[in-house]
């Protein structure tokens, strides 16, 4: 009886990761088809004479391709499926 009640709670948990991993899938491939990248700032160079202080922030842009945003829906979306499913 024990065995049992352990198989169901390792099910239930395998169940309710693969439904937060497709929905964290949903929302990223989401998020990368309607924005189409992120920017960041780099500082990259810095220096100090004297009193006076000197940096340089480079700012990148990091584009996401349109396949990646639609592959991660699609897989987050089939990942969804799966679990009800079962």
């Amino acid at each position: 009886m024990l065995r049992r009640g352990m198989r169901h709670c390792q099910r239930v948990n395998l169940v309710d990761t693969n439904r937060i991993a497709a929905i964290v899938l949903l929302v990223l491939g989401a998020l990368g088809l309607a924005y189409g990248g992120f920017s960041y700032t780099k500082e990259t160079h810095e220096a100090d004479v004297g009193p006076l202080h000197l940096s340089v922030d480079e700012t990148r842009h990091v584009n996401i391709p349109v396949w990646a945003g639609a592959g991660a829906i699609l897989i987050g979306g089939l990942l969804l499926v799966a679990g009800v499913r079962r």
